[in-house]
């Protein structure tokens, strides 16, 4: 994708865009993008089947500082884990499904993914 925009944060919504439409592409199916809280965001919340998946996407343009997985701290993880328990308490109560943690690794240009299922 030679036509990225320079803006960061332009460029990290369309990272998620291509990254979401990998995942479609895969059978997933979209439920919400960037759901936040205080103190917390959640890039995208897809469904696989009969799983809900919260889905953190990381882009590096090399893999000289790693992979995008690997700048997930255990703390980013918590923040992730604390986010989706706001989003699960909000839209299921005490019917919770079952879900996962996966891992959009992106890197490169043109764009490759690296999929990186329950990750944490």
């Amino acid at each position: 994708m030679n036509n990225l925009p320079h803006n960061p944060r332009a460029y990290g919504q369309q990272i998620e865009a291509l990254a979401e439409q990998f995942l479609r592409s895969q059978g997933l199916r979209a439920l919400e993008r960037n759901f936040t809280m205080r103190g917390g965001e959640i890039d995208l919340i897809m469904q696989h089947e009969q799983v809900l998946v919260f889905v953190e996407v990381r882009y590096r343009a090399n893999h000289h500082h790693g992979s995008g997985a690997e700048s997930i701290t255990p703390r980013k993880q918590q923040r992730l884990r604390r986010t989706a328990e706001y989003y699960l308490l909000r839209h299921f109560g005490n019917q919770l499904p079952d879900c996962r943690f996966d891992v959009i690794s992106a890197s490169g240009n043109p764009i490759d993914f690296d999929w990186i299922q329950n990750a944490f």
